[in-house]
């Protein structure tokens, strides 16, 4: 497989775990059980599948946690507040960038504000470009110190 049809390949799969992600948040249906109606009616190829449903199994799996950190990060947008379509980007490109030991956080970081400014538009393409950039940040400055509470008498120390 080439670069290019790799490349294409890995964004099917992204394609088909945010439309999973994102027809989920409607309550009818598991994410994980809508993918795998998705790839038997697109024939993705292995590779896209295999990326979907990693991507799936990471949003799910980590799903109060990747919402804690949206939370934190963008405070000024609560995920109870956002559109469906930006919770569901937001909620599988950070599955991706925490959760994808296959992907550079860049990498995924270039392809997730792609699909969100496609998917979206320019404002949710600044959020997860902003949402996902500090992350990288953050994982790139070394493990997660856990944060201290003002009142904490041992800040500052």
């Amino acid at each position: 497989m080439s670069g290019a049809d790799r490349a294409r390949s890995r964004r099917a799969g992204r394609r088909l775990a945010l439309a999973s992600v994102f027809e989920a948040e409607f309550g009818q249906r598991t994410a994980p059980a809508i993918l795998e109606r998705h790839l038997a009616e697109a024939g993705a190829d292995p590779e896209a599948a295999a990326l979907a449903r990693a991507l799936v199994a990471a949003v799910v799996e980590h799903r109060d946690s990747i919402d804690a950190l949206i939370e934190r990060i963008a405070p000024q947008y609560p995920v109870v507040q956002l559109a469906r379509i930006d919770r569901a980007l937001l909620r599988t490109a950070i599955g991706e960038v925490l959760h994808s030991a296959t992907t550079p956080a860049r990498v995924a970081i270039a392809e997730w504000v792609e699909l969100a400014r496609i998917y979206s538009g320019d404002p949710a393409r600044r959020l997860v470009n902003g949402v996902l950039g500090r992350i990288a940040t953050e994982m790139a400055s070394g493990p997660a110190r856990p944060e201290r509470e003002p009142s904490d008498p041992t800040r500052g120390r």
